[in-house]
């Protein structure tokens, strides 16, 4: 056996050991693993590796699990996440910036802030405490006019809100706290202003000056926003965060072209050829101290990002091959990279761009050859412009469902097409590049030329962004499915026999993501009603059908409804109620979820409140929207019955409103905002069912109200619930639930009421 071969075990052995994290217990499942291979294999396979090395693999997993365990991030006694004192609290802290600034879709500037101090504000019953020393990392937004100016390791002062991150609160919803863990922070700060800690002091020259040299440069004759995104296509959007906006980055991961925007090793890759070329007559250790260079040089521009890094190593050990003049194995050196970065940074396994770099590189690696070898009758350049797309796509598709829970069925087509276009982009962009370090004005002339096949570019992904199914939705998949899926590629890599017969597989690999899918679906009955900030969400799940009552703001679809349905694997809408009426401005806000929603699904049967919206524009572009997707939109009126699936609901009140639903057995009321002296009359006219549950916003009810429903279950949708209230309704023994508190609650007809988040409140169930 090689000390090749040695190592290759070794290299893998510590990789599996940290996947193995994700298990619990699992670094000693891996050990038992090496433990039984050092015993078996060497009796069945004569080839086998000598039992010491399936021993010291083992052992060597154990260890790359107990070092991810040792790397995992937490806060510190000094922490400022540790001053719950002055948790929500108006404070200044000092520090400085971490990396380059990003503009979020509520156009508002984040980034990272390495705390140094914390002055808190006075309060009216908080002493004063200024200048403590504090340590640790911060989520931080600040206004717009505020970020702009901001460039990484610039002394700064924030005044603003401290808070502490919460966990997702709706399935499928963005775990924040879990993200801002994974980075090493545990608060957040949004902040109100920015002042510079030393104006004489701050640092005016670092590699943020040299990319917005380039950035300016090329945006100059380009405009917005062909100027930012061909900058993002040499540099990584990673850097251009700050000018490329979230709905261009949003358009091209849709259609599965994300990867254009990244720096990764398409980059590299183009820098050394293009290096290596000019050089083609110097030297070989010319040729490698040029390239060397030209890596160094783009790694310190796109910054220290895990796929910028794997391309980077790799691109450095092809350099030593050319030196030593001997064949490099790309899988070894793929291997290699991955496991030296792994050793610099554990945490890195979970990191999702890593992840897809490395399977996508191995996908190129390992299957493009044969895909090239099966499309042999055509041009070889067509043949690699049509085999490289499919191959990274085939081994990131199995990553992209666990993580993203959707397909985009023209990803590959889209890829095929835009190839031309994106190489054209990629080295005229880094010729402009060059040229704008040398002569800004060069550079700015040299972008322009790009304007056409960048705008033709967007225009691309923008015409297939939206085509009917441009994402499809198939569900969550099991760590079990994901790992029974990379199995199924492995095996046809490796295994001749199912090599020729992959369409088997393939049959195999779709029957296990849609099968388990379907089957839940057709069996499941389920009512979820959202956490949301305002307006009352609800969804209901009837054996595949599916009605959504009430949609949110903007922020409330794209956050919360769209990841639930797409973690449910659900592509179209049967029913959905609007409830609020008489609209006012913060109204009209809240109508704009429909037409969020519709953007991206159908809605077969809309039904609207009856009473006069004051944003009439906006409910004919609702008509409109539903319409176009063959749906049909009809009012509801008051005391109209609607029968979706096995559920009646029953409009009671439309300028309220009061909604009835009699779900299975139980009979549900949703109550909109009341003023005292409209509860009192709804409570007199009388005319309302008891309510076993009671669905409503969380302000106060009178007593004579909740006297005439009797709720057993009550549920709010809001962050908390008036004190009055909450007594009244558990000294009539009643379960109360608050979506601020506990996070989306679901029921089931055998489950009976679940929360997101555990809650000590409600122990039991009375279903």
């Amino acid at each position: 056996m090689s000390a090749a071969t040695s190592g290759i075990i070794l290299c893998l052995a510590y990789i599996i050991g940290l996947l193995s994290t994700a298990f619990t217990w699992g670094g000693y499942a891996v050990l038992a693993l090496g433990v039984g291979a050092a015993a078996v294999l060497p009796r069945l396979w004569r080839k086998s590796p000598k039992s010491w090395l399936w021993l010291a693999a083992g052992f060597v997993g154990l260890l790359a699990s107990l070092y991810f365990q040792a790397r995992v991030p937490h806060p510190a006694a000094n922490d400022i996440s540790q001053n719950d004192r002055a948790l929500q609290q108006v404070v200044t802290v000092r520090g400085k910036v971490e990396g380059m600034p990003r503009l979020t879709r509520n156009q508002r500037v984040q980034f990272w802030l390495k705390a140094t101090q914390l002055d808190e504000v006075v309060g009216s019953d908080r002493p004063m405490d200024i200048g403590k020393e504090v340590t640790g990392k911060l989520y931080v937004t600040v206004p717009l006019l505020q970020g702009t100016a901001l460039y990484p390791d610039e002394a700064i002062a924030v005044t603003g809100t401290l808070y502490k991150p919460e966990p997702a609160a709706n399935p499928g919803g963005f775990d924040f706290k879990a993200y801002l863990a994974q980075e090493g922070a545990f608060a957040g700060l949004k902040g109100r202003q920015v002042n510079l800690a030393d104006e004489e002091a701050a640092s005016q020259w670092g590699w943020w000056t040299i990319r917005q040299r380039i950035i300016r440069s090329q945006t100059r004759w380009l405009g917005v926003p062909e100027g930012p995104f061909v900058s993002a296509m040499v540099l990584g959007s990673q850097t251009v965060n700050l000018y490329l906006s979230p709905e261009i980055r949003d358009m091209f991961a849709r259609v599965g072209l994300a990867h254009a925007l990244a720096a990764s090793g398409f980059q590299v890759s183009l820098i050394l050829g293009i290096v290596l070329t000019l050089t083609r007559r110097l030297s070989a250790r010319t040729q490698f101290g040029s390239g060397v260079l030209a890596i160094a040089f783009f790694l310190g521009l796109a910054g220290p990002q895990a796929p910028v890094l794997r391309a980077a190593v790799m691109g450095f050990g092809a350099l030593i091959a050319l030196v030593a003049q001997r064949k490099m194995k790309p899988l070894n050196s793929l291997l290699i990279s991955a496991t030296l970065l792994l050793l610099f940074d554990p945490l890195w396994i979970r990191d999702l761009s890593f992840q897809l770099s490395f399977l996508a590189t191995l996908g190129l690696l390992v299957t493009v050859p044969a895909l090239m070898k099966g499309m042999d009758w055509l041009p070889p350049v067509l043949a690699s412009v049509i085999a490289i797309p499919i191959a990274a796509s085939l081994w990131t598709l199995p990553l992209q469902l666990y993580a993203f829970k959707v397909i985009s069925p023209y990803s590959i087509l889209v890829n095929v097409i835009s190839t031309i276009l994106v190489t054209i982009i990629s080295i005229g962009g880094f010729i402009s590049a060059i040229a704008a370090l040398v002569w800004p004005l060069a550079g700015s002339a040299l972008a322009g030329l790009l304007y056409y096949p960048a705008h033709w570019l967007i225009l691309l992904v923008e015409f297939f962004g939206k085509l009917p199914g441009n994402s499809v939705a198939v569900g969550a998949i099991s760590t079990v499915q994901l790992i029974a899926l990379y199995g199924l590629i492995c095996l046809v890599w490796l295994v001749g026999w199912l090599h020729r017969r992959w369409w088997l597989a393939l049959i195999v690999a779709i029957a296990l993501v849609i099968i388990p899918v379907w089957q839940t679906k057709a069996t499941l009955f389920r009512v979820t009603v959202l956490a949301t900030a305002r307006e009352p969400v609800m969804l209901i799940q009837d054996s595949g059908k599916v009605a959504l009552i009430n949609s949110g703001d903007a922020n409330t679809a794209r956050f919360a409804v769209l990841p639930f349905l797409q973690q449910e694997g659900i592509n179209k809408i049967d029913w959905a109620i609007r409830t609020e009426a008489n609209a006012t401005n913060s109204q009209q806000t809240a109508n704009s979820g429909w037409a969020t929603i519709l953007e991206r699904l159908p809605i077969a049967n809309f039904y609207d409140n009856p009473s006069p919206k004051a944003d009439s524009t906006n409910q004919s572009s609702i008509v409109a929207a539903v319409q176009a997707r063959q749906g049909i939109y009809q009012t509801l009126a008051t005391g109209q019955t609607v029968q979706i699936g096995s559920t009646t609901v029953k409009l009671i009140n439309a300028e309220l409103p009061v909604l009835q639903f009699q779900i299975k057995e139980q009979s549900w009321l949703l109550l909109g905002y009341l003023q005292p002296d409209l509860q009192k009359a709804l409570a007199t006219k009388g005319g309302l069912p008891k309510s076993l549950v009671l669905w409503w916003s969380g302000e106060r009810l009178t007593p004579n109200l909740l006297k005439v429903l009797q709720p057993g279950v009550a549920i709010a949708s809001s962050n908390s619930i008036d004190s009055d209230t909450a007594t009244q309704l558990r000294k009539a023994k009643a379960q109360v639930y608050s979506t601020g508190r506990d996070g989306a609650i679901q029921w089931t007809p055998s489950g009976g009421f679940e929360t997101t988040r555990e809650s000590t409140e409600n122990e039991t169930s009375l279903f």
